[in-house]
């Protein structure tokens, strides 16, 4: 199954493939983070980054994110 992708200006909460995730429910240091990927699509490591750091195109739209597990697969 293809998902829609958006650009990161359309993004309330999503992530994108490279490793980023926007969170805008989040705290201030959530917000816009940079993730590092391990096997398994286990994110681990989180930065902080700017919002114009991060890509503009190829996002992909979520409810929320479950702060607790690391796996973009558990998030709704």
């Amino acid at each position: 199954m293809t998902e829609t992708c958006f650009e990161a200006t359309e993004i309330d909460v999503g992530f994108h493939p490279n490793g980023y995730r926007i969170d805008k429910t989040a705290s201030a240091m959530n917000r816009y983070t940079k993730w590092e990927i391990l096997p398994g699509n286990r994110w681990a490591h989180p930065t902080p980054v700017c919002f114009h750091s991060l890509p503009e195109k190829g996002w992909i739209k979520k409810d929320k994110f479950d702060w607790t597990k690391d796996s973009m697969e558990t998030v709704g």
